[in-house]
C-alpha cells in the first residue's frame, strides 16, 4: 500500500535500455524500497525493476554475495545500522558554537 509505484502503469517498470533509468527512478524515496528489493532478491525474480535495481543489477549482486540466505534480515539490518549511525547519541550534547 505504501509502495510508490502502486500507482504506476506495470509495463513502466518491466522495460530494456535506457528506459530502466525512469522506472528506477520512482524508487527513489520509496518507504518500501528495502522490502521491495530484498523480496525480489529472496525469490530470484528475474524480470522487473524493484527496489531501485534491474534484474542485471539484483544477478551481478547474488554472484557477488551467494552465501546470503536471508536478503530481507540483511537489508533491515544494514538499515537499521545506517539509521543509528546517522542519528545523533540523545545523551551526547553537540557544541554548535564550535
Amino acid at each position: 500500500m505504501r509502495a510508490v509505484c502502486r500507482t504506476a502503469d506495470p509495463d513502466e517498470l518491466f522495460v530494456d535500455g535506457a528506459a530502466q533509468n525512469r522506472a528506477k527512478a520512482l524508487c527513489t524515496g520509496c518507504p518500501v524500497r528495502t522490502e521491495c528489493l530484498a523480496y525480489a532478491l529472496d525469490h530470484r525474480i528475474e524480470h522487473g525493476i524493484w527496489g531501485g535495481m534491474t534484474e542485471r543489477e539484483r544477478r551481478a549482486l547474488l554472484r557477488r554475495r551467494p552465501l546470503v540466505t536471508s536478503w530481507r534480515r540483511l537489508l533491515e539490518a544494514a538499515r537499521s545500522e545506517h539509521q543509528r549511525l546517522a542519528s545523533p547519541d540523545e545523551g551526547q550534547a553537540w557544541d554548535v558554537a564550535g
